[in-house]
């Protein structure tokens, strides 16, 4: 069931909301969080470059302007997708955008890939995002060591969570 807010919707995202994408990581810690291959700061470029080899780029809108956006960064039909590029716009946020893009994506997993697992990673520092897909019932699954823009040790936590028919 999406968000109850009447002033959300979404659709494919365009090269054209690209320029407004790029402006949403606010630093390069959330840029890492959404986007960890990218370099700060985010470039049309960069994002133009990750919609090509994912699929379902998709963009939250809030009053009609571009407020979200997410990909499946991987897929297999009739089993999974996974979760990426999530990111919100600022003035957007606590609004319940994050909550619809991401029912919004299950839908979109179940019927065009048929997928019966959605697959979400989230840095162990990315405290709001781990929250949020706690609330939404996903399930801790692993964590994996990987390094921060300045070399860092950061856990990557990944969860899941079944979608429903």
């Amino acid at each position: 069931m999406p968000a109850a807010n009447p002033q959300l919707q979404h659709r494919p995202a365009s090269a054209e909301d690209l320029h407004e994408v790029v402006r949403f990581p606010q630093d390069a810690d959330e840029l890492f969080f959404a986007y960890p291959k990218a370099s700060w700061p985010l470039t049309v470029g960069q994002l133009a470059a990750a919609m090509a080899e994912r699929r379902g780029s998709t963009v939250a809108l809030l009053d009609g302007k571009v407020a979200g956006f997410a990909n499946f960064y991987q897929w297999q039909h009739g089993e999974f997708c996974a979760l990426g590029n999530m990111m919100v716009a600022p003035w957007a946020r606590g609004q319940g955008v994050a909550q619809y893009l991401i029912e919004a994506m299950e839908r979109l997993a179940r019927e065009q890939y048929k997928a019966r697992l959605m697959k979400v990673s989230c840095f162990n520092a990315n405290a709001g995002g781990l929250l949020l897909y706690s609330r939404l019932g996903y399930q801790p699954r692993g964590i994996v060591e990987r390094r921060s823009q300045d070399g860092r040790r950061v856990a990557l936590v990944q969860l899941d969570r079944a979608l429903a028919d």
